[in-house]
């Protein structure tokens, strides 16, 4: 039995350093280790062996002989009679100049990459992505990438931010389309189909300015609704703008507190015509 059944649980070793490093490249731990168990990194590293013994690149009591690791246990290995330790497969990996990220399908690490396309002109690039992707997670993955929206940095820019507990490794700014129920909920304010720009840095009940009451996309049932919000008590008051849909209220879980619930504030709304 493996040390561990998920690579995400690994701890204070050279493959864990290994993914540290890609995860600053830019991928997400999720994105990087999608429930990939140790046994599946294990088979590939295997093939990635095989792969060099068969070009004549390798042979098994020279792998035995710069692990040192005995030729039967390799043997046992390559043969899948018996697995690695975590340890065994970093000795394995650092004399053959293997990353963890040579194991990992590279079509599947491109797929979930969390990368945007670079901009260099005046424009900045803005994932708009599924209300359910912007409620829940910090950093959107390509997978998850709907349309590519874009802004003038000029404005992002001038927007000011409000963020009230974890949220500075949040990627800031999210685009999301509105359905027929939330945009007539906010009517005339929103319109169906409209796309909203969300900036994930303000999740503060602060006004953004004085004597106007800030829209936000809120956390509700793992998705996002769009609405005014108030607090009574431990509960949100979620407002439409449109008086012919119901208020909803929203309580606050034991342990969460209402800046959790709070995606970020709409910042501007694209109407097509």
């Amino acid at each position: 039995m493996s040390q561990v059944d998920n690579l995400g649980q690994v701890r204070n070793t050279q493959t864990a350093v290994e993914i540290v490093r890609a995860l600053a490249q830019g991928y997400t731990p999720r994105a990087i280790l999608p429930r990939m168990k140790f046994r599946v990194l294990q088979e590939n590293l295997r093939n990635a062996l095989w792969e060099r013994i068969e070009e004549g690149d390798l042979t098994g009591l020279r792998l035995a002989q710069q692990t040192g690791f005995k030729q039967a246990h390799i043997s046992n290995f390559l043969n899948r009679k018996r697995g690695l330790s975590i340890e065994g497969m970093d000795r394995v990996l650092a004399v053959q100049h293997l990353s963890v990220l040579d194991l990992l399908d590279p079509a599947e690490v491109n797929k979930r990459a969390s990368i945007l396309p670079p901009s260099n002109d005046e424009f900045q690039n803005v994932i708009l992505a599924d209300g359910r992707i912007a409620a829940t997670e910090p950093l959107i993955t390509s997978m998850h990438v709907k349309e590519i929206a874009k802004f003038k940095k000029a404005f992002l820019k001038k927007l000011k931010p409000e963020i009230e507990g974890d949220r500075e490794k949040w990627e800031r700014f999210v685009a999301i389309k509105v359905d027929a129920r939330e945009g007539m909920s906010m009517y005339p304010r929103l319109l169906p189909g409209a796309t909203l720009l969300i900036d994930r840095h303000y999740n503060s009940l602060k006004p953004y300015r004085k004597g106007e009451s800030n829209m936000y996309a809120v956390l509700k049932d793992e998705t996002c609704t769009v609405k005014y919000v108030e607090t009574i008590d431990t509960s949100l008051v979620l407002r439409p703008h449109n008086q012919a849909y119901p208020v909803q209220i929203l309580t606050v879980e034991e342990g969460k507190s209402v800046p959790d619930y709070l995606v970020g504030r709409v910042c501007y709304v694209g109407i097509e015509t």
